[in-house]
C-alpha cells in the first residue's frame, strides 16, 4: 500500500507543532504552585502563585514556603535560593493520605480520633481526617461538600461535652458524648445557610470562633483541582488541614 507524498512544507510545520505541543506539555508538568508561603517573604511568593520551572526562590532566616507539583508537595525553608521545580519522591503514606483526605464522604470510625491516658492532653497539631469534617476550633470560611451530612468533629474523644451554636438569634446545643468524635450539624435547628455567620462556643474551645459557609457545587477529584477551590473559595481552614497532612507525608 502506497501513500501521497505530503508537501515539504506540511512535514515542516507537522513537526514544528509536535515540538511546540511537546514543550507546552512539558512546562505545564513543571509548573509549581506556593500553596503556603510564611515568613518575611511571604509577600514575594503569595499563596497561589505559579512557577515556572527556570524560576528561582531567594529566602532568607524564617521564610518557609511549600510547593506543590505535579499532587505532590515541597516545603523550602530559607536561608537560601531554590529552584521552582525538582525531582520529588512520594512517601509510601501519600496516597493514602490523600484519598482520606478528598473522600467525598467522611470516612467514620468508632474510634477515629485521639485517646490519651490520665492527666494526657490531646496534641494541638491533632486534626481532622477528612476536608469535609467540620473541625470547629476552626473559624473562617468552610467549603460545604453536602449540607445534609455536615459532621462536626473533636480532636478527642474522652468525656462529654457540649457545642453552643448561634446564628440571627437562633440557638442550638450539641451534645458529643464520651468515646464520639464526631456529630452532625443540627440542620433542624439551624439549617446550613450560605454568607450567614454562626458563632460557636463552648465544647472545649478556649474562645467562641465564627464560621461561615459557602456553596461547594462539585468536589474535585484532584489534589490540584482541590487546591485551586479551596483558594478560590477562601477556605483557608481546609487549605491548611490538606497542605499539613501532604506536607508531613513528604519523603524524608
Amino acid at each position: 500500500m502506497s501513500f501521497p507524498d505530503l508537501p515539504k512544507g506540511r512535514i515542516a510545520l507537522s513537526a514544528a507543532a509536535a515540538i511546540m505541543a511537546v514543550a507546552v506539555v512539558g512546562s505545564a508538568a513543571a509548573q509549581s504552585m506556593v500553596v503556603r508561603s510564611t515568613g518575611p517573604s511571604a509577600s514575594k511568593y503569595p499563596t497561589g502563585a505559579k512557577l515556572k520551572s527556570a524560576d528561582k526562590l531567594t529566602l532568607v532566616a524564617g521564610d518557609k514556603v511549600v510547593l506543590m507539583q505535579a499532587g505532590k508537595t515541597r516545603t523550602l525553608s530559607g536561608p537560601g535560593t531554590f529552584g521552582a521545580s525538582a525531582t520529588i519522591q512520594t512517601s509510601q503514606s501519600m496516597s493514602g493520605t490523600v484519598t482520606r483526605m478528598l473522600a467525598k464522604g467522611p470516612m467514620m470510625r468508632s474510634r477515629g480520633g485521639f485517646s490519651r491516658g490520665p492527666g494526657d492532653t490531646a496534641p494541638v497539631e491533632a486534626r481532622a481526617p477528612n476536608l469535609w469534617l467540620l473541625d470547629y476550633r476552626e473559624g473562617g470560611t468552610f467549603c460545604v461538600a453536602n449540607p445534609a451530612t455536615l459532621m462536626l468533629w473533636r480532636p478527642n474523644m474522652e468525656g462529654d461535652t457540649a457545642l453552643e451554636i448561634e446564628s440571627a438569634g437562633k440557638k442550638s446545643t450539641v451534645a458529643i458524648v464520651d468515646g464520639a468524635n464526631f456529630r452532625k450539624w443540627p440542620t433542624d435547628v439551624l439549617p446550613v445557610q450560605y454568607g450567614v455567620d454562626y458563632r460557636l462556643s463552648g465544647g472545649g474551645l478556649a474562645a467562641p470562633v465564627t464560621v461561615r459557609f459557602t456553596a461547594l457545587e462539585n468536589a474535585p477529584d484532584t489534589v490540584e483541582g482541590s487546591v485551586d477551590m479551596l483558594m478560590a473559595k477562601g477556605c483557608t481552614p481546609q487549605l491548611n488541614r490538606l497542605v499539613d497532612a501532604m506536607s508531613e507525608s513528604e519523603a524524608g
